[in-house]
């Protein structure tokens, strides 16, 4: 196999644009929000776009970055580097998350005991309230919905156990339906078979160059397919951040919350900007002895992207298209990114670890540093499992209040706001996998192996 092509030209003008959509679309949606919530049609249009092509896409990208490799031995080393790296760097980000949260105490005197007893006294159960909240929120269809849920136990009264968790991680590794897995958008699933399939290809070469073209050529197709969707991005995207904060300015509590837990949304996103800004970079600069911020710029219209959708999965093509113009290898990105799309929730992780003990503030609890520790290990292995859509990181908040006994119903603090902050960490996760994408790359030979003759 050969390099594939260059690098698409990165256009800075694009991101202009769509920096300036988000502006303007927040910017009238504060002020005309019974207007900007009619913009929900264009915004749904275009994210289905995005979601359209992120199956097919993935499986050409991994399968691309499998057969660059050349042989199956070569997958070892960067498979190893990925899957290190993401759970190291996730378990940093809850880490930073639990000593920001602790420093800044935002649940300590903050919250009404009314409003709390409200919370105490509600009759639907936390599940379905959350039910609710991501069918809003994502757009996912009933079934959908109900798969997100599978981690929980049927009466939700308690958050299932580690060893639960586990299991179910382990079978989320495998489908017994590969296009059911590629209907509900199950991506992981499909990038086990395709590393598979792929490694398998490898070690029949002049029995497969025909599937081994096919998948090529598909793949500069659809990356094809990418660029040429980007050129409406401000448009679509402007659609979607109008709806969106139009909604929550139109219902009017949005404000009165934030009064509120004002200061756990910041505790939230002063941890994230640290991971962000500083530990990412700091990692980046150390494994590759480049500017980390440059980086960053390159990678602007996939965080912007990433922040108007918050859909990890969703802004994967536009992550794969990024990342290749930022001069990151082609076999890592194709490797990486679609994985890391997967199983890298830096930021899900970081916010779960802090409404975690915001909660507990809030009600008064204080967590022992056993009881912080196990906070630690279970949202690093919740965020893992978590779906890579709009609010999924809620469903799994269950998993992690339920394991130091926290009461499940006090979710109900943070939804208000939950919608907002989930754009920022997605962001972050984001971000996340393109420092993976470039971290991983130096473990993969610069040297293409030799193309067979004829």
């Amino acid at each position: 196999m050969t390099e594939h092509s260059k690098p698409p030209k990165h256009s800075n003008s694009l991101t202009y644009w769509i920096a300036g959509a988000i502006v303007a679309a927040i910017a009238i949606a504060l002020m005309f929000p019974n207007i900007a919530v009619h913009f929900e049609l264009g915004g749904e249009l275009f994210l289905r776009a995005l979601k359209m092509i992120v199956v097919p896409l993935v499986f050409t990208s991994v399968m691309c970055g499998v057969l660059g490799l050349g042989d199956v031995r070569r997958l070892g080393k960067p498979g190893a580097a990925a899957v290190g790296y993401y759970l190291c760097t996730t378990v940093i980000a809850v880490i930073v998350g639990l000593v920001v949260v602790n420093i800044v105490r935002p649940g300590v005197g903050t919250i009404d005991q009314a409003q709390l007893e409200r919370f105490s006294k509600a009759t639907e159960k936390p599940d379905q309230i959350l039910r609710r909240t991501l069918a809003d929120e994502s757009g996912l269809s009933e079934t959908q919905v109900a798969s997100v849920f599978t981690d929980l136990p049927a009466d939700n009264d308690e958050a299932p156990s580690t060893e639960v968790i586990l299991k179910n991680l382990a079978l989320m590794l495998v489908t017994d339906n590969l296009f059911g897995a590629a209907v509900e958008t199950q991506l992981l699933p499909i990038i086990v078979f395709t590393i598979c399939f792929g490694a398998l290809l490898t070690t029949m070469p002049d029995e497969t160059r025909t599937i081994s073209k096919f998948v090529t050529e598909a793949n500069h197709a659809l990356l094809s397919f990418v660029m040429a969707l980007m050129k409406i991005a401000p448009l679509g995207i402007f659609c979607l951040v109008a709806a969106r904060f139009g909604k929550a300015q139109a219902d009017g509590r949005f404000f009165e919350e934030l009064g509120q837990i004002g200061w756990y949304f910041a505790a939230v996103l002063i941890g994230l900007a640290v991971h962000a800004f500083i530990v990412l970079p700091l990692i980046f600069w150390i494994v590759r002895r480049e500017n980390p911020y440059r980086f960053a710029a390159s990678m602007s219209q996939a965080l912007l992207t990433a922040f108007s959708t918050a859909s990890s999965s969703a802004t994967l093509p536009v992550t794969l298209e990024c990342a290749e113009s930022a001069g990151i290898p082609k076999r890592s990105t194709e490797f990486v990114i679609p994985l890391g799309a997967t199983i890298n929730m830096d930021g899900t992780a970081l916010y779960e670890a802090a409404a975690a003990i915001f909660i507990a503030q809030a009600i008064g609890i204080e967590l022992t540093m056993g009881e912080q520790a196990i906070v630690a290990v279970t949202a690093t292995l919740a965020a893992i499992g978590a779906a890579g859509i709009p609010e999924a990181g809620l469903v799994t908040m269950l998993i992690v209040l339920g394991a130091v006994g926290l009461p499940l119903e006090y979710i109900g603090l943070i939804l208000a706001v939950d919608w907002l902050l989930d754009r920022f960490r997605t962001t972050v996760n984001v971000f996340g996998d393109s420092v993976g994408a470039a971290v991983v790359g130096v473990t993969i030979p610069d040297q293409e192996p030799a193309a067979e003759p004829g």
